[in-house]
C-alpha cells in the first residue's frame, strides 16, 4: 500500500520541482521579476495562489479537526474568514495593486509603507520587516508540523534507521521540496504551484466527503449518528457565548495583514482584472471552505461507526485518506494535504526573505548590490529562514490551528489596520503608521503571554486578535489625529 503512495507523492514532488525550473527560466533575471513575478500574474493564477496560500495545512488539518472534536459550532471560523477574504478582495486588492506600483513601484510591504509615509521610512521599514520574519518564523513552523503529521501518520516506519523520528524526517522532506523550488523559481515558481495546489486541493476536499457519504448509508445515517454522540453537534449556537462567537468570526479581520496573501494583489497584470481574480477567488474558497467542514463532519461519523481510534483529531483527513481509497489514491490526497502546506510555507519563506533582503540587506549593507546579488541573497534568507521554522516545529506534540492562530493574530493587528487605513485614509500620519504597528504586535504578544487567549477574567479566553486589532486601529487614528499629516498621496 505504502509503495503506491508514495509513487504518488513523487510525482507531485517532481512536478513541483518542474515548475520551479521552468520559473528559474522565465522569471529570475531581476528583483522583481524574484520577489513578484514581474507583476504580470494572470488573474486565475493570482486567485488560486492567494487562496492556497492562505488556506496552508489549516485546510486540511486543523479545520477538520476542531470541527471533529466540538461540532459544527466551530464552523462560525470559517465563515469570518470568508467575509473577511471577500472584503479584502474589494478594498485591499485594487488599492494595494495600484498604489504599490504608483508610488515607487514597491517591492515589499515594508517597502510600501516607506513609500507611503517618507518622513518615517527608516522605521516603518525596519519595524514592518522586524514583524514579518518574526511571525512568519511562527507561521512556517506551523506548516511543517502538518508536513511532520503526514508523514508520521502514513509511514510509520517506512524510512528504517535514519536518527531521525517520523515527524523529523517529514518536516525536513517537506522543507527540502519547499525550499528547492522556491530558492530556484522565486515568486513566479510559488504562484504557479500554488495554483496547481489550489486545484489539487479544493478536488480532494469535494472527494472525501462523497466517499464517506456513500460509503456509510447516506446523509441520514451520518446524521444519526452524529446526534448519538451529541444532539448538539450538529447545532451553529448550542454552547456558544458571545465571547467564542466573537474570537471565531473576527479571524476574518486578519486577511488585510498577512503578507504572503497581499502580496499576490500586488502581483495581478493590472487593476482591471481584480474583480474576475476577486471571483474565482472567492469561488474555489467557498468549496474548499465546505469541503474541509466535510471532512471534520463526515469524518467524525465514520470513525465513530467502525470503531475506528483517532487520538489526534487533526490527522481525520490523514486517517479517511489511508482508510477508504486505492494507494494511488491515498496518494493524490495526501498530495492535496502537501499542497496546502508547501503552497503556504513557500509563500512565507519568499516574503520573509524579500523583507530581509530589500529591508535590511539593501538598505543597510549593501545599498549599491547588484540585481543579481540580491537575488542570491535572496535564495539564501529563504534558507536561513526555513532553518528556523524547522527549529520551532521540531515537537510533534505542537497543534498546527494553535500556531497559526497565534501568527495569523499577529499580522492582522499589527498590519490589518495600518494596510487597510493606508490605502484609504488620507489624514493618516507616518507618525500614526508607527504606532499602529508596534501596538498591534506588542499588545497580540502579550495577550499569548498573559495566557489571556486562553482564559480571560475567569471565563473563556479572548482571540488575542481582537484587542490587537483595536488597539492598533485607537493608535493610528489618536496619534494621526493629533499631528500633522505627511503622507505621501
Amino acid at each position: 500500500m505504502q509503495t503506491g503512495t508514495l509513487f504518488s507523492l513523487a510525482l507531485y514532488f517532481v512536478a513541483m520541482l518542474a515548475i520551479g525550473f521552468y520559473a528559474w527560466r522565465k522569471s529570475t533575471d531581476s528583483s522583481e521579476a524574484y520577489l513578484l513575478g514581474g507583476r504580470k500574474l494572470s488573474p486565475a493564477v493570482a486567485a488560486l495562489s492567494a487562496g492556497a496560500s492562505d488556506m496552508s495545512g489549516w485546510l486540511l488539518l486543523g479545520l477538520p479537526g476542531a470541527l471533529y472534536a466540538a461540532g459544527l459550532i466551530e464552523i462560525w471560523i470559517g465563515i469570518g474568514l470568508f467575509v473577511g477574504a471577500l472584503v479584502n478582495w474589494i478594498v485591499v486588492a485594487p488599492r494595494l495593486r495600484e498604489q504599490t506600483e504608483r508610488l515607487g513601484n514597491a517591492l515589499t510591504i515594508p517597502e510600501f509603507l516607506a513609500n507611503r509615509f517618507p518622513d518615517r521610512a527608516l522605521a516603518l521599514r525596519v519595524t514592518s520587516a522586524i514583524i514579518i520574519v518574526l511571525f512568519f518564523a511562527v507561521y512556517t513552523a506551523a506548516g511543517l508540523v502538518g508536513g511532520g503529521k503526514l508523514f508520521e501518520t502514513s509511514f510509520v516506519g517506512l524510512f528504517g534507521d535514519t536518527g531521525l523520528s517520523d515527524y523529523m524526517l517529514g518536516i525536513w522532506i517537506t522543507a527540502g521540496v519547499v525550499l528547492a523550488y522556491t530558492m530556484v523559481g522565486g515568486f513566479l515558481a510559488v504562484s504557479l504551484t500554488d495554483f496547481v495546489q489550489g486545484c489539487i486541493m479544493v478536488v480532494a476536499l469535494v472527494l472525501m466527503p462523497l466517499v464517506v457519504l456513500t460509503s456509510d448509508g447516506g446523509i441520514s445515517a451520518v446524521t444519526t449518528q452524529l446526534d448519538a454522540i451529541d444532539p448538539n453537534f450538529l447545532s451553529l449556537t448550542a454552547g456558544l457565548s458571545f465571547i467564542g462567537f466573537l474570537s471565531a468570526v473576527t479571524w476574518g479581520l486578519g486577511y488585510f495583514g498577512q503578507p504572503h496573501i497581499i502580496v499576490r494583489f500586488m502581483a495581478i497584470r493590472s487593476v482591471a482584472e481584480v474583480p474576475k481574480a476577486r471571483n474565482i477567488g472567492m469561488s474555489w474558497m467557498g468549496v474548499a471552505l465546505l469541503g474541509a467542514i466535510g471532512v471534520g463532519i463526515t469524518g467524525r461519523a465514520y470513525v465513530e461507526m467502525n470503531g475506528l481510534l483517532l487520538e489526534d483529531p487533526e490527522t481525520i483527513f490523514i486517517l479517511l485518506a489511508n482508510t477508504l481509497f486505492h494507494p494511488l489514491i491515498t496518494g493524490f490526497l495526501l498530495a492535496a494535504l502537501l499542497a496546502a502546506i508547501m503552497s503556504t510555507i513557500s509563500s512565507q519563506l519568499l516574503v520573509s526573505s524579500s523583507s530581509l533582503t530589500e529591508d535590511f540587506y539593501r538598505l543597510f549593507l549593501r545599498k549599491q548590490a547588484s540585481e543579481r546579488e540580491t537575488v542570491n541573497v535572496g535564495r539564501l534568507f529563504v534558507a536561513l529562514v526555513a532553518l528556523v521554522a524547522i527549529y520551532i516545529a521540531r515537537d510533534p506534540d505542537s497543534k498546527v490551528l494553535g500556531l497559526v492562530s497565534n501568527a495569523w493574530a499577529g499580522f492582522g493587528a499589527a498590519f490589518g489596520p495600518l494596510i487597510l487605513l493606508s490605502l484609504t485614509w488620507q489624514r493618516m500620519t507616518s507618525a500614526g503608521a508607527v504606532a499602529g504597528l508596534v501596538t498591534g504586535a506588542v499588545v497580540v504578544i502579550g495577550w499569548i503571554a498573559l495566557g489571556w487567549n486562553g482564559t480571560f477574567m475567569g471565563g473563556p479566553g479572548v482571540y488575542e486578535i481582537i484587542p490587537g486589532f483595536v488597539a492598533a486601529l485607537v493608535a493610528i487614528v489618536g496619534v494621526s489625529l493629533a499631528g500633522k499629516s505627511t503622507a505621501t498621496d
